[in-house]
């Protein structure tokens, strides 16, 4: 399709009939790291003006392709979006730093990781009721701004010495800290460090996770909150 009107200028609606997909495809990804409060419709529109910004300044002259130039603006239109909503409550973070102490108490006493079983109940809660809440617990972040500047929760990077000006995008550059995060992904269950890979590394939405492996989204959702736990414990017991 054309994209382009007799002036040789991006034609705005059929920019937007275009990439569409796109869009869509992107929000998928995005969802799949997102808690379940996040509503999909949200993300497509603040997509959809991302793409529609990206029509507005893109020059050919920069010599990127255009779905190259629009997938940036896209996801960062989607980023800001998120940010401006808060979408990451506190009580999920709590829910989080159970799961993380019970994972670490069992990974002492045991000399393993633990299964769900085990954890459900060390936290004192059933197997239907622990999959609940790492369900709800979806969008649980391996860095949170939080862990850099919560006075009442134990430093999660103290070991790291960072200085004080440290974010969560100047940890995750960090050699030291990519080079044990690396090591610790790889000691997580077979199931979950295949499925980490293809979200992070094949950029996979949930539904295609779930039919490789056989699962439900929701069962995908529940397996990436407990392996991003499995991996926060861990990088504290360094």
């Amino acid at each position: 399709m054309n994209m382009y009107d007799v002036s040789g200028q991006i034609d705005k609606e059929a920019c937007l009939r275009e990439h569409s997909q796109l869009v869509q495809r992107l929000a998928h990804q995005l969802m799949t790291r997102l808690p379940c409060s996040v509503q999909i419709d949200d993300i497509i529109q603040a997509g959809m003006m991302g793409l529609l910004d990206a029509a507005t300044r893109y020059d050919q002259l920069h010599g990127a392709q255009f779905e190259t130039y629009a997938t940036q603006r896209i996801r960062g239109a989607m980023l800001d979006e998120l940010r401006e909503a808060d979408w990451l409550p506190r009580s999920l973070r709590r829910d989080m730093r159970r799961i993380e102490a019970a994972i670490s108490h069992l990974q002492q006493e045991l000399g393993r990781g633990p299964n769900e079983t085990e954890i459900a109940k060390q936290l004192g809660i059933s197997l239907v009721e622990y999959q609940q809440l790492l369900q709800e617990s979806r969008g649980a972040q391996l860095v949170y701004f939080e862990d850099f500047q919560d006075e009442d929760h134990d430093d999660f990077f103290e070991h790291f010495e960072f200085g004080n000006d440290v974010d969560p995008m100047s940890l995750l550059q960090d050699e030291r800290f990519k080079s044990e995060l690396v090591h610790a992904i790889e000691n997580l269950p077979e199931r979950e460090k295949m499925m980490m890979g293809m979200i992070y590394e094949q950029e996979m939405n949930l539904r295609e996770i779930g039919e490789v492996m056989g699962v439900s989204e929701s069962r995908v959702s529940q397996l990436h909150s407990q392996a991003v736990a499995r991996l926060r414990s861990r990088m504290q017991g360094l």
